[in-house]
């Protein structure tokens, strides 16, 4: 049994043991106490603990190897100029599909507001667009590695990486480090990944322990809009640019993409998926790390698909809920500030709020409408985030295929990377 399948079959009997707990045994004290908030949890949070303890430092000498790799500051600024503008393009088809079946399918005509509204709701406010500029430019390098500052990571790894290739035969030596220290970082995914399975499957446990499938039904107009949309989007609009712009075959990429999909689903976050986003796309896909190593943790930055989609179906549904017409041009300003804002918002915490206060103020929607969906958004956003993951795939893909970048032997074999059970080394003694 391969590790997807695995993970799969635990991810499943997670969901069910949570969806059981939340019916039965809300009340019992001895579930919640040991098992939702003591075993699921712990277990929960010492897995996502492990993933993202493996972000910096995989990024980091990744993305040393990579710049290195492409040794051509003209093609690095190409690479990285062609991967922002796939971005930009998918973020704008991703909230563009979101606000056409909105419309159509009207989620929120119905909607009973006495359904528990909060009289006052706070979000999150925004930074100044140029304090977001100028933090991409970090003021120590050490603390922003420390916090795990993904912009700011990227943006001093690639200045140290193209400083080695300039002072040539003296930075050899640093290089084959790096190397080296990233050939480590890949197996000390493989050994997290062995255990994968019942980390997720805790994850899932008391994430539906808590939520529970219930929580969907007074919602399940917008709730259903967001995820069709979000499922159309990744097998559908990312698919379509992936055969035309990649020339590569949808069925084949789906199938090798299903565990990273499956740890962004558990972990609903980009960044913590990193290892696995970027072990898939080389190991199993045949992306050479050069390009691999800059395009996905780039993208799971400031690609923000799944939160785009959001964004949309929200805009409709609230507009829906209090009966405000939005009109033409006001989905067109949610569609521009929705790309605009992914780029602006990037990296700050709790970016999807901020992005959606944006967009509600600009339109003339009640801010206070967001309370509303924040009910089933940590549900949304696990799906968002499988979809974000997706996106950053296929863009890299893309890029890889056009700077001739990509293994097509490697994509083309089905067990080409996958993961081998893991051994530790051991000797016998009785011969010694």
């Amino acid at each position: 049994m391969n590790i997807t399948t695995k993970i799969l079959i635990w991810m499943a009997a997670g969901l069910v043991t949570g969806s059981l707990i939340n019916y039965f045994a809300t009340d019992n004290s001895i579930i919640q106490v040991y098992f939702v908030d003591g075993l699921f949890h712990v277990a929960g949070a010492i897995f996502i603990n492990l993933l993202k303890m493996l972000v910096v430092p995989l990024v980091t000498f990744s993305l040393i190897c990579g710049v290195c790799g492409i040794g051509d500051i003209n093609k690095l600024g190409r690479v990285g100029i062609k991967a922002f503008a796939l971005f930009l393009l998918s973020t704008a088809l991703a909230i563009s599909l979101a606000i056409l079946v909105a419309k159509n399918v009207a989620p929120g005509k119905s909607f009973n507001l006495a359904e528990g509204l909060p009289d006052t709701f706070t979000v999150p406010e925004a930074p100044p667009i140029t304090q977001v500029f100028i933090n991409l430019v970090p003021d120590n390098p050490v603390n922003a590695l420390a916090e795990g500052n993904m912009l700011q990571i990227i943006f001093f790894t690639i200045l140290f990486a193209i400083s080695l290739l300039m002072i040539g035969e003296r930075g050899r030596p640093l290089i084959q480090t790096a190397e080296r220290i990233n050939d480590v970082m890949m197996q000390v995914v493989n050994v997290v990944m062995s255990i994968a399975p019942y980390g997720v499957f805790a994850l899932m446990a008391k994430t539906f322990a808590q939520q529970g499938i219930g929580l969907i039904m007074p919602m399940i107009g917008y709730f259903g809009v967001v995820v069709g949309v979000l499922v159309c989007h990744a097998t559908g609009t990312l698919m379509l640019l992936l055969k035309f712009l990649g020339k590569i075959s949808p069925a084949k990429f789906m199938r090798k993409m299903r565990t990273a999909q499956i740890f962004a689903f558990s972990t609903a976050s980009s960044n913590a998926t990193i290892p696995v986003t970027l072990r898939t796309v080389e190991k199993r896909m045949g992306v050479d790390n050069s390009t691999a190593a800059f395009i996905v943790p780039f993208g799971a930055t400031i690609n923000m698909d799944g939160t785009a989609i959001m964004q949309g179906v929200a805009t409709v549904f609230i507009a829906n809920v209090y009966g405000i017409e939005i009109g033409i041009v006001g989905y067109l300003t949610v569609i521009g500030m929705s790309v605009l804002a992914s780029i602006g918002t990037a990296g700050v915490p709790g970016v999807g709020l901020i992005m959606l206060a944006m967009v509600f103020n600009q339109v003339g929607l009640p801010v206070e409408g967001i309370a509303l969906i924040m009910g089933v958004d940590r549900l949304l956003d696990m799906v968002r985030t499988a979809v974000n993951v997706t996106g950053d795939a296929v863009v890299t893909m893309i890029v890889a295929r056009s700077e001739n970048s990509l293994s097509m032997i490697v994509f083309n074999d089905p067990s080409a990377g996958m993961l081998e059970t893991v051994h530790l080394p051991h000797h016998d003694t009785a011969q010694k």
